[in-house]
C-alpha cells in the first residue's frame, strides 16, 4: 500500500487524534482503548525489530530476542530500505532523544 491508498479522512482524524497525545500516560490510556494488547505489542515488536535491523543483529538474534518471525523482519527490513522514510525518521529521534538522556544524567 502506498501514502496515497492510505490517505482516507478517517486516517487523518486518527493521525490528529494521535499527535494530540500529550505525554506517554496519555498514549497507554489511548492505546489501551484504541487497539488490542496483541495489537500494541505487534507494532512495538515491528519498531524493536527495525531499531535491531538497524544495529546490524542478525535474523535469527533479531527473532529470539523479539519473537518475531522472519517472514515479520523481512517485512521491516523491505520498508526499512524501500518504505516512505518512516522508520527511518523516528528511528532517528529516538536516537537523538536517548543521547540527549544519557548527556543529562
Amino acid at each position: 500500500m502506498e501514502l496515497k491508498e492510505l490517505k482516507e479522512p478517517y486516517i487523518d482524524r486518527l493521525f490528529d487524534a494521535i499527535l494530540m497525545i500529550q505525554n506517554k500516560d496519555e498514549c497507554y490510556r489511548f492505546f489501551e482503548d484504541i487497539c488490542t494488547i496483541g495489537e500494541v505489542k505487534a507494532l512495538a515488536q515491528r519498531l524493536q525489530v527495525a531499531e535491531m535491523l538497524k544495529a546490524g543483529y542478525t535474523y535469527g538474534e533479531i527473532a529470539e530476542k523479539t519473537g518475531a518471525s522472519t517472514a515479520t523482519i523481512s517485512r521491516v527490513k523491505r520498508y526499512l530500505q524501500y518504505g516512505a522514510d518512516g522508520y527511518k525518521i523516528i528511528l532517528e529521534r529516538l536516537e537523538e532523544m536517548d543521547k540527549n538522556k544519557k548527556n543529562n544524567e
